[in-house]
């Protein structure tokens, strides 16, 4: 079987010159965050304030994130090797499922600290609270200014984070103000509650498209029928006998599959037509292997199945 790799161009130094832009702005943010993270756990414990822990969980793993995902996206450039023959793609993934952990067991613990307090509120110190969540707007501000600048995908993607960040910190200054009036001490831990369910929505759904990646599940962003009918709609296709999709990093996709060919068709034309059909539907690496008929291929997968066995 032929395996097609996608080619890799020498660097360019244009390139290298915003990457280590890209660089400088996220380890900025990283700094940030982490930074962050730590005050408000302090604070947090100060001001009795469960709003502010449960953005320190959030930030937190806003840190991690980043962190890893910065770390492990370098890690998979690397090219493949007799280690690892189909590239470290999937090492971007350990980040992904490390930091959606963190987030999920953070946020269930801040519910099971904020739900009884919701119940029977504690005072907390509306003058604390109102102060760093006013520094902390203006610094995750920046943050998100910052990486608003750039034009890479990891930028774009961490700058949606910073914003989510300000928009938390909107909600303990309001917060703060309306305790400086009144006692709705309530507010507090309703805000956590609010928080820590607005970061299970988002950990959640990433954890699962992570886990789907890992047991290598059709890709969500393929139609497998579709595909199927469109491959063995080919002039130089006679049958698909067998169609594997999978995803190698969550963006980019492999597949392997069998195909049946006319008597009158070359096996260099049907594979140039089918390499074609995957490219179009997002697959950049295949395997295409002939059978020459379906009896061969049931037979080939009988051995293989009584191998594995």
């Amino acid at each position: 079987m032929r395996k097609k790799f996608k080619s890799v161009k020498p660097e360019d130094p244009q390139n290298e010159t915003l990457e280590h832009l890209v660089s400088q702005n996220v380890t900025i943010v990283f700094i940030l965050n982490f930074f962050f993270a730590i005050l408000e756990f302090i604070f947090g414990f100060l001001f009795n304030s469960t709003a502010i822990l449960s953005d320190a969980v959030h930030d937190t793993g806003d840190a991690v994130a980043i962190g890893l995902a910065w770390f492990f996206q370098k890690f998979s450039k690397r090219a493949e090797d007799r280690h690892f023959s189909f590239g470290y793609q999937r090492f971007s993934l350990l980040g992904a499922s490390l930091t959606s952990v963190i987030l999920i067991t953070g946020s269930f613990i801040v519910l099971f600290e904020s739900v009884p307090r919701f119940f029977d509120p504690q005072p907390v110190k509306a003058t604390g609270m109102l102060g760093l969540a006013i520094f902390a707007i203006v610094a995750n501000g920046f943050g998100a200014w910052l990486l608003a600048r750039g034009s890479s995908r990891n930028e774009s993607i961490l700058n949606l984070h910073a914003l989510e960040d300000v928009l938390g910190w909107l909600g303990v200054l309001i917060v703060s103000i309306v305790l400086h009036f009144v006692d709705w001490y309530w507010l507090d831990p309703l805000l956590s509650i609010a928080i820590a369910l607005f970061i299970l929505t988002k950990a959640i759904p990433k954890f699962w498209g992570t886990l789907r990646i890992l047991l290598e599940s059709v890709p969500e962003d393929i139609d497998y029928s579709r595909l199927l009918i469109e491959l063995e709609q080919l002039p130089e296709v006679r049958a698909v006998t067998q169609l594997i999709i999978w995803s190698i990093d969550g963006e980019q996709n492999a597949a392997m599959i069998h195909i049946l060919i006319p008597d009158d068709v070359e096996f260099t034309a049907a594979k140039i037509a089918v390499r074609q059909v995957l490219e179009s539907n997002k697959v950049c690496q295949s395997a295409i292997e002939l059978d020459e008929t379906t009896s061969e291929h049931l037979t080939h997968l009988k051995y293989e199945k009584g191998s594995v066995l």
